[in-house]
């Protein structure tokens, strides 16, 4: 085990607002304000802090904002790490296959649940063009469905 002390929320939340500085969601908004969302998210939902961490860096990987190294090498716990391997998703990944790894991972479902509940909130939608709200309106329902949510 690694005697060195794990990233603080603080630090960790810091080091993701940095990876996503220069990056804006779907609607132009920062894409660190979704970060904070997910984060309250979880923490509304009574998730640990490892998975408050991991809904901090969720998309991190997958966006291309920090590297799988870094991940292997970051001072977090396992369980973070893993909910945070578990919700990357891998190009041309078939969203049962997607949805299979994040039920098979202890704690990414909980930040799974929250990432979708600020992905589908209605405001936040709003702000889209037709046809893209109406795509990841049903993406969403799919993957809540896959997950029992």
């Amino acid at each position: 085990m690694n005697s060195s002390p794990t990233l603080s929320l603080a630090e960790v939340e810091a080091i993701a607002r940095q990876a996503h500085a220069t990056q804006q969601d779907k609607a132009g908004r920062p894409y660190a304000e979704h970060l904070q969302a997910v984060a309250e998210g979880v923490r509304a939902r009574n998730g640990s802090a490892e998975q408050i961490a991991a809904a901090w860096l969720h998309d991190a990987i997958e966006d291309n904002a920090l590297t799988e190294e870094w991940l292997r090498d970051a001072a977090l716990t396992p369980r973070t790490k893993d909910i945070v391997r578990a919700l990357t998703k891998h190009p041309g990944e078939p969203p049962q296959a997607y949805a299979r790894r994040i039920l098979e991972t202890p704690g990414a479902r909980l930040v799974k649940e929250a990432d979708l509940a600020h992905n589908a909130n209605p405001a936040r939608l709003a702000e889209l063009d037709g046809p893209t709200r109406t795509r990841l309106t049903a993406k969403y329902t799919n993957m809540r469905a896959l997950l029992g949510l």
